[in-house]
Formats: C-alpha cells, sequence, structure tokens
C-alpha cells in the first residue's frame, strides 16, 4: 500500500509560480514512476507530468510544456511540480499519482488508468 499526501496548493495571481510537493509511503518510491494530474471543474481528470522511475525521464502535457518542471528527490520519498507562469486555466485540483509497475509503455505515462495510488488532491487557483 502507498499513501500519498500532497500539499503546497494556494492562491496565485497569473503569471506566478507555486511549488507542490508529494510525500509517499514506501520504501522502493525510486522504484515508483510518479504523475501529476488535475482536474477543473466539470471536466476529466487530466495529464500534466511524470517522472519515470529510473533514467531521469520526464514527460509533459503540452499545455503545461516549458512552464511547469516535475523532479523528485527519492531520498525524501517526495515529487515536486514547479509551477511557473501559471494561467487563469490552469485552475484545478491537482493530484500525485504512483505506477508501481516498472516497465512501461510510454503511453502509460499520460494514462491515469495506468497508476496505481492517488493522493487526496490540492487546489490551485489562478485569478487573473
Amino acid at each position: 500500500q502507498v499513501q500519498l499526501v500532497e500539499s503546497g496548493g494556494g492562491l496565485v495571481q497569473a503569471g506566478g509560480s507555486l511549488r507542490l510537493s508529494c510525500a509517499a509511503s514506501g520504501r522502493t518510491f525510486s522504484s515508483y514512476t510518479m504523475g501529476w494530474f488535475r482536474q477543473a471543474p466539470g471536466k476529466e481528470r487530466e495529464f500534466v507530468a511524470a517522472s519515470r522511475w529510473s533514467g531521469g525521464m520526464t514527460y509533459y502535457a503540452d499545455s503545461v510544456k516549458g512552464r511547469f518542471t516535475i523532479s523528485r528527490d527519492n531520498a525524501k520519498n517526495t515529487v515536486y511540480l514547479q509551477m511557473d507562469r501559471l494561467k487563469p486555466e490552469d485552475t484545478a485540483v491537482y493530484y500525485c499519482a504512483a505506477r508501481t509497475v516498472r516497465y512501461s509503455s510510454v503511453s502509460d505515462y499520460y494514462d491515469r488508468g495506468a497508476y496505481d495510488y492517488w493522493g487526496q488532491g490540492t487546489q490551485v487557483t489562478v485569478s487573473s
């Protein structure tokens, strides 16, 4: 069982920055692919970013590429999402997710159904 706890959400003006954190339980965090997803009111949960368990590979949705950065600290069992140049359309509940299956196709990183564990979410609101 893996528990994920997000923090760092809040209210920010357009153009501002926030850093989300997700602390994970479990002794094999370094073997998890970690992802961030978001869900705006009335919309489906969508992929934001992912960090592969090895090799340092990262993946981003086109809508956040160049503005958001995913990183991880395996010693702290924590994954981060640095969000810069925020836009009102980034407003959503942001969820951290863990995929414990090591070997994946690239499409798995973008697929919310491929993740095994989810956090409770943290609200990010960007005002115009």
